[in-house]
């Protein structure tokens, strides 16, 4: 069934509203934006794109959770580095951000 103009413009306003309505707010801890700060600058300008992907939480990409001693917290990845964040109400907290190798590690 195909739908008038009119009700396509409606289901087009619903489906704006309902993007805008998901839209969290990203958050660095103080620890998070230390260890951003030491990053090399092509890292760094990645990290731009993981945070306008985390806006749109849950519809987030390449996020996956956490087991064991880590559950309630996920993981996304760009490149060598892992970027650990947990969900809080509408905000997405971002906790570490390091190299794969060290982000893990207490």
């Amino acid at each position: 069934m195909l739908c008038s103009p009119a009700s396509r413009a409606v289901i087009d306003t619903i489906d704006t509203i309902d993007t805008i309505t998901r839209m969290a707010k990203v958050v660095f801890t103080p620890e998070a934006d230390r260890q951003m700060q030491k990053l090399p600058r092509v890292i760094r300008y990645r990290l731009h794109d993981v945070v306008d992907r985390l806006e749109h939480w849950p519809d987030a990409s390449g996020a996956k959770p956490l087991r064991h001693g880590l559950k309630g917290h996920y993981r996304i990845r760009t490149g060598d580095f892992r970027v650990m964040f947990r969900v809080v109400a509408d905000e997405v907290w971002i906790v570490r951000i390091e190299h794969r190798k060290d982000v893990y590690e207490d």
